[in-house]
């Protein structure tokens, strides 16, 4: 029987399979749609499309870096206790690996992982460990050098903190240091020109409210804003920061020192930006046991 497309999203609507994992059911079962769907719950794979609602929040970000080149990825999963399964750091590692030969996260889900590509990988160990699972982001850059810093690591290379820095010139001792600060200091971009344009105008409009509150004439207000910006964009900039292994230096003025430049850096923390349901420690006990 052919396997049209309406039959694969049917079949996907139906179980939140994978569209590939859905065709492959369909082919399987020559077309019959509640034989596929059996199928796939054989397979563990409608399981894992079950939990695929649930809020992945935890986990661990791993980093690889060779010669010139750093990657980081962020693979998510529901606990901590599966983050510090060794079953699960094998497969982080592994796809860090993988990520070294793409070019964006759609090019790595669909990369060889042993045999499978990731996609398929991170559906199998869904369905195994019983937890849902994600590859949420991947980061790379380029440099002369590249330096990579793990902050609470789990194992070499994979914690919950990864930071890349690139740069030219320095050592890598100074290049790890600027990692550490990254990790510690969070920096919105590497100097003002990188900065998001309408992150500055927000943080110019909230100023300016603050200073008109203050009921100053317009000519001393400017001035404020100013002074205030200059501030903020010493705050929010890699460069700009005070160097958190000495405070009167920036980083900028710290990495002449050093004889660097600092030319670029990534940094993810595992579950940023995740709006997480918080549970009691008895209630996460108990929704993993139930599966």
């Amino acid at each position: 029987m052919a396997i049209t497309a309406s039959m694969v999203k049917d079949l996907r609507d139906r179980t939140g399979a994978g569209m590939m994992d859905a065709k492959k059911a369909l082919t399987e079962t020559d077309g019959d749609m509640e034989a596929a769907i059996d199928w796939l719950r054989t397979k563990g794979l409608a399981k894992a499309a079950k939990k695929s609602g649930r809020t992945a929040a935890e986990g661990l970000v791993a980093v690889e870096v060779t010669g010139g080149k750093g990657v980081a990825v962020e693979v998510n999963s529901e606990t901590d206790f599966v983050a510090k399964n060794a079953e699960f750091q094998a497969m982080v590692a592994g796809i860090a690996k993988a990520a070294m030969g793409a070019a964006d996260l759609d090019a790595l889900l669909a990369a060889d992982l042993g045999g499978k590509s990731v996609a398929d990988t991170l559906t199998d160990k869904i369905a195994t460990i019983g937890e849902n699972m994600t590859l949420r982001r991947m980061a790379c850059i380029e440099g002369e050098t590249v330096v990579s810093y793990v902050h609470n690591a789990a194992m070499p290379g994979m914690g919950k903190i990864g930071v890349l820095v690139a740069m030219t010139g320095g050592d890598e001792a100074f290049g790890k240091q600027v990692a550490m600060h990254v990790a510690a200091a969070n920096p919105a971009s590497l100097g003002a020109a990188d900065l998001d344009p309408a992150l500055i105008e927000k943080e110019r409009q909230v100023q300016i409210d603050i200073a008109r509150e203050s009921g100053k004439p317009d000519s001393v207000i400017e001035k404020m804003i100013e002074g205030r910006m200059k501030k903020y964009l010493s705050e929010v900039t890699l460069l700009g920061q005070a160097f958190v292994m000495n405070p009167d230096l920036t980083v900028e003025a710290a990495a002449a020192e050093a004889g660097a430049t600092i030319t670029g850096f990534a940094r993810l923390e595992v579950g940023e930006g995740i709006e997480k349901v918080e549970e009691d420690f008895a209630a996460e006990v108990a929704k993993a046991v139930q599966g």
